[in-house]
C-alpha cells in the first residue's frame, strides 16, 4: 500500500468495526489515526510458525522480527479480504483458509489500530516481498516462546501483544 492510497479509519471506542473514514496512509501514520489491520499467523502441518524480519525501510517497526503477516485495511476493503491481499504480498501464501482468533485494539506512540487476527495452516513455499520482508523461516513453538520472552529480541510490540492474545485465547 503506497503512502497516498487510502486507508479506512475506524471508530476507537468500537471493537466490532465501525467504518467511520478514510485517510491517506501518509496521514493515518502522521497522525497515528485509528484505523484497522491484519494480522495473519502462518502455522505449517509440523505446529512450526513462520517468523520473518521486516526490511529496514518499512515505516512502522523496521528491522524487527515478526510471526503476523498483515497490514493496513485499504478503504472500502472488507479486513477478510485484506487479510488474504497482504498474505499473498507478503508471503506469496494464497488459497488457505483463514481463521479468525481475535480482534483486538493496539495502540502505542506509532500506531493505533483494531487488529482483525487470523491463523492459517500453509505447507507451501514462502515468497517474499522484498520490499516488506527481509528475511524468514519455520520455527518451532518453544524456540518462539522463548525468544518472545527475551526483551531483548527485537520483535515488533504490536506483534508481542498480539502473541499474548493468541496465546492466552488457546489456552482457555
Amino acid at each position: 500500500m503506497a503512502a497516498d492510497e487510502l486507508v479506512a479509519l475506524y471508530d476507537p471506542d468500537d471493537d466490532t468495526g465501525v467504518v467511520t473514514g478514510s485517510a491517506r496512509r501518509d496521514e493515518v501514520r502522521a497522525r497515528n489515526l485509528p484505523h484497522a489491520a491484519t494480522a495473519v499467523l502462518v502455522r505449517n502441518g509440523r505446529g512450526q510458525v513462520y517468523v520473518h524480519r521486516r526490511t529496514d525501510t518499512k515505516d512502522v517497526y523496521p528491522g524487527r522480527y515478526d510471526v503476523w503477516a498483515g497490514g493496513c485495511v485499504a478503504a472500502g476493503e472488507d479486513p477478510v479480504d485484506a487479510a488474504r491481499r497482504e498474505l499473498a504480498e507478503e508471503l506469496g501464501v494464497t488459497g488457505v483458509q483463514l481463521v479468525p482468533v481475535f480482534r483486538a485494539w493496539y495502540r502505542d506512540d506509532v500506531t493505533h489500530y483494531l487488529a482483525f487476527g487470523f491463523e492459517a495452516v500453509w505447507d507451501g513455499p514462502v515468497v517474499h516481498q522484498p520490499e516488506e520482508v527481509a528475511e524468514g523461516g519455520w520455527m518451532d513453538w518453544d524456540e518462539l516462546l522463548a525468544r518472545l520472552d527475551d526483551p531483548s529480541w527485537p520483535f515488533v510490540p504490536d506483534g508481542r501483544a498480539g502473541m499474548a492474545r493468541y496465546l492466552g485465547l488457546r489456552s482457555a
